[in-house]
């Protein structure tokens, strides 16, 4: 590739990555030792994945923005980049599933299913991403192909919008509940407001995706790299350090076997909520409208049966202990 051609439309700073480099290097480094500490890797294993993969985006961004004539390093850090806020969204997924296990009886979705509905949803998103990204790196394809992978690419943006706003709605479905139901103790109110946090912080660096993809590569946003370093880097950086000075492993119980009692106050371990269905049909169905049509998830209220244990100690199984809270 010749020397007139600058993958950069602007002159980029090359200050910029490695501060941000370093400062996402300290928090993954946090975030590893607070996973041992609390061992909650299961819980929020995905954070250290996102300050690895941010740390590497913005240390090939220097070194590209060194060679800016390097196409290769150019492609590989915009894709470390791209993958890196994601992971944020799946640590949201883990979060709400721990918490909805938590209060199962406020469940609008058994909580297993979090994480598969919206990783699935996301792995379609990036299917269509990916599609879209191959027909406009073809050098050799029409312009009718380079039309429709600009198109497939907005598509999947607008569509992880879409689903995260999906996510926020159930969000605030088991919020409204939990305050119906007078059972917001105080961990549960931090878990429920750092989720809120982070989704804010997510949904507005994708609507800033969304207007960057559909100006294009010659629109305002992508002509002024402060937009990138606002809206990508430093609202991640914040989500990351949130979480660091906030660590759900704080504030939710260790096992999903754990819940709230009704009463709001005592946490009691019980044998957890388990989904016998067959996997693909949890897919299609995951709030499983079928067994609320057929009354197959009465069986499944094992709280009911734990509470009234609870209450008669002449009831008490070995595996019941509750706690105050």
């Amino acid at each position: 590739m010749g020397e007139s051609t600058n993958v950069y439309p602007f002159e980029p700073s090359k200050a910029a990555p490695i501060v941000f480099c370093n400062l996402f290097g300290v928090s993954m480094a946090w975030h590893i030792y607070q996973n041992f500490q609390y061992k909650s890797w299961k819980i929020t294993g995905p954070l250290p994945w996102g300050g690895l993969l941010f740390l590497a985006g913005f240390a090939t961004r220097e070194v590209s923005v060194k060679h800016p004539h390097d196409i290769g390093m150019f492609i590989a850090t915009n894709v470390l980049l791209f993958l890196a806020p994601p992971v944020y969204s799946l640590l949201n997924y883990f979060v709400l599933g721990r918490a909805l296990y938590y209060v199962p009886y406020l469940s609008p979705i058994h909580p297993g299913r979090v994480i598969s509905t919206f990783v699935g949803l996301d792995i379609i998103v990036g299917i269509i991403t990916s599609l879209g990204a191959s027909k406009v790196s073809g050098l050799d394809n029409s312009d009718s192909e380079l039309r429709l992978g600009r198109d497939l690419i907005r598509a999947s943006i607008l569509l992880q919008v879409a689903c995260f706003l999906g996510f926020v709605a159930l969000e605030a479905t088991f919020h409204r509940r939990c305050l119906r139901a007078k059972v917001m103790n105080k961990r549960l109110q931090m878990t429920i407001t750092l989720l809120y946090a982070s989704s804010v912080l997510i949904l507005i660096r994708n609507i800033y995706r969304v207007v960057e993809t559909f100006q294009g590569y010659t629109g305002y946003l992508q002509n002024h790299e402060v937009f990138f370093y606002v809206f990508d880097g430093a609202l991640m950086l914040i989500n990351s350090i949130m979480f660091n000075s906030y660590h759900p492993a704080r504030f939710l119980p260790r096992t999903n076997q754990i819940y709230l009692s009704k009463d709001g106050v005592t946490e009691v371990r019980g044998p957890g909520w388990q989904d016998k269905r067959p996997f693909l049909v949890t897919l299609i169905d995951p709030f499983d409208l079928g067994g609320l049509i057929t009354g197959r998830d009465q069986t499944t209220k094992f709280w009911e049966t734990e509470q009234a244990q609870s209450e008669d100690p002449q009831l008490h199984g070995e595996n019941l202990e509750a706690t105050r809270v």
